[in-house]
């Protein structure tokens, strides 16, 4: 991979985009039935550099299916008791059961990307976790557990221009971290353990899948759209639903909650804004209506003169 992302995809149009994910997230919730009724166990992972759009990802996979079935992990820094276990350790209790998609937002790839980048681990650490990486892997795939690890790649301009977005919006602020900047101060030593990551642990039973994030709405539509190919699904028909008569209210008198509601400004807000505009409307009827008059007794006394 290239510092620059050869032939930036085409941007999608907020209309489409819309229109597509609507499709997309039809299809999710139709794998979202089949993998519960088959028990079927479904890990994804995401992973990438800080600003490669994991979490958008993530959250426009999972917006319209059932927490229940579809879980995120993003686990914390590691406490110190974590510290002094099995590296893999805290990872595995996270796992799917039957029934379940499980997505990481950052995995047990961490080892050989920020913690090795970061000095959090020695080179014998991670070559170690890289050595045994593909063997944990089959295990998983060999239980059955379906296995999609993808990376999100993004150029440097790109990566510039996301974290300095989260400076200047409040709504993102919270999301850069010195760990951020110093990523992004170290972005050569982030290429090389990328690179040798995806080496060692680019095996047939769990490949790497690589997604151009340079623009974030089709890398979306292009990830679901993937993962959706590598699962096999069916769409089971729709469970017939009637709703029973409602029962009787046999006495039941509704309990006085007023001093318990949240305050409706915005709705206030709203009628406000209704009886504003259409206040405006009349406005300029009458001003219109006044302006014909005018004009017609203008003419009027033109013709009278």
């Amino acid at each position: 991979m290239n510092q620059k992302t050869e032939g930036k995809p085409a941007k999608i149009s907020l209309k489409k985009y819309l229109r597509e994910l609507r499709h997309l997230h039809g299809e999710l919730v139709a794998l979202q039935r089949w993998v519960q009724r088959e028990g079927l166990k479904v890990c994804i992972i995401f992973e990438g550099r800080d600003g490669a759009g994991k979490g958008g990802t993530i959250k426009a996979i999972t917006e319209r299916v059932s927490p229940r079935i579809f879980r995120t992990v993003a686990l914390p820094t590691p406490t110190e008791r974590e510290k002094s276990q099995i590296y893999l350790q805290r990872y595995i209790p996270h796992l799917p059961a039957a029934g379940e998609v499980v997505i990481f937002d950052r995995s047990w790839y961490n080892r050989a990307g920020v913690e090795r980048v970061m000095g959090f681990c020695t080179e014998e650490d991670c070559f170690k976790f890289l050595t045994i990486m593909p063997f944990f892997e089959k295990a998983l795939t060999d239980s059955g557990i379906i296995l999609l690890k993808y990376w999100l790649e993004i150029d440097m301009e790109e990566q510039e221009r996301r974290l300095k977005n989260r400076i200047a919006d409040p709504r993102k602020v919270w999301k850069l971290s010195p760990m951020d900047i110093e990523s992004y101060h170290r972005w050569y030593d982030y290429s090389r353990a990328r690179d040798e990551m995806m080496a060692a642990t680019d095996t047939s039973w769990a490949p790497w899948f690589v997604a151009d994030s340079n623009d974030k709405r089709t890398a979306r539509l292009n990830i679901i759209r993937h993962l959706l190919g590598q699962i096999p699904y069916k769409h089971l028909p729709a469970p017939e639903v009637e709703f029973p008569p409602r029962q009787k209210a046999a006495g039941y008198i509704e309990a006085d909650r007023s001093r318990r509601m949240v305050e409706d400004w915005y709705g206030r807000q709203a009628k406000a804004d209704k009886e504003c505009k259409e206040q405006r409307k009349r406005q300029k009827q009458r001003e219109k209506a006044e302006k014909a008059l005018s004009e017609g007794q203008g003419q009027t006394n033109a013709k009278a003169v």
